[in-house]
């Protein structure tokens, strides 16, 4: 298996204090990779600097391609989108707006952006109930599947995505999950998943990251990291 996303002594500050310390970590094509720790991990501030949103040292190389220097915009032209913990929708356009927002790198593609228009929709139905309604109008859940659905309108190979189920319900937490497989499995979409929920991120995963203090302390294939009691005891319950 060829590793899609490939980081190697990564590091981020802010000011004198280095949130993360050193990070590597490898993601292969069609794999969900998963990272947990407690609050203050360095967890957020990992995906940020992936995305290109905060300055970094080291290496990060997707499809062998080195990203240091490309910007936020060059990185979602390459296959790389990123829904944020807090999702950042635009409360005062309509579902479908926002929507239309993330399909940007493929503006000029009339025909195919009706096409994935309608495949997103399919993925969350509600998504097209709710079509003409202002953002800030929908749900938690709803929102969070809007959040999803606009990343996916890029047509993204590398997903990387910031605490999906935070502040939702079991119910909708469990539909989430099971679009995000559903999406690896049928379209072979990567996943780097930061979660507070470790069982459901484990059970969901290929393999587990245990970030604290901005460093990796365990990492390896998810069933291993469940079964560990230390992982356990610590993020288990």
């Amino acid at each position: 298996m060829t590793a899609l996303l490939e980081v190697e002594d990564l590091h981020v500050a802010y000011g004198h204090v280095e949130a993360v310390r050193g990070v590597s970590l490898l993601l292969d094509t069609g794999n969900i990779v998963t990272v947990i720790g407690p609050n203050g991990a360095g967890k957020t501030t990992l995906l940020a600097a992936l995305m290109g949103l905060l300055p970094s040292r080291g290496h990060v190389r997707f499809d062998g391609a080195d990203l240091r220097r490309l910007d936020v915009e060059d990185r979602v032209e390459r296959g790389i989108s990123l829904v944020p913990e807090q999702r950042a929708l635009f409360a005062d356009m309509s579902v479908a707006d926002n929507l239309l927002l993330g399909a940007y790198p493929h503006r000029r593609d009339r025909t195919g952006l009706r096409s994935r228009l309608g495949e997103v929709e399919k993925i969350f139905p509600r998504l097209a109930e709710r079509r003409r309604q202002l953002a800030g109008t929908l749900s938690g859940g709803e929102r969070q599947m809007l959040a999803l659905g606009r990343a996916l309108m890029s047509r993204p190979r590398l997903l990387l995505l910031d605490e999906p189920s935070l502040g939702l319900a079991p119910l909708i937490t469990t539909q989430i999950f099971a679009s995000l497989k559903k999406l690896n499995q049928d379209e072979g979409l990567s996943i780097l998943l930061v979660e507070q929920n470790a069982t459901k991120a484990l059970a969901l995963a290929d393999r587990g990251i245990v970030l604290a203090t901005g460093l990796v302390r365990l990492e390896g294939p998810a069933r291993d990291l469940l079964a560990r009691e230390e992982v356990r005891a610590a993020y288990l319950g």
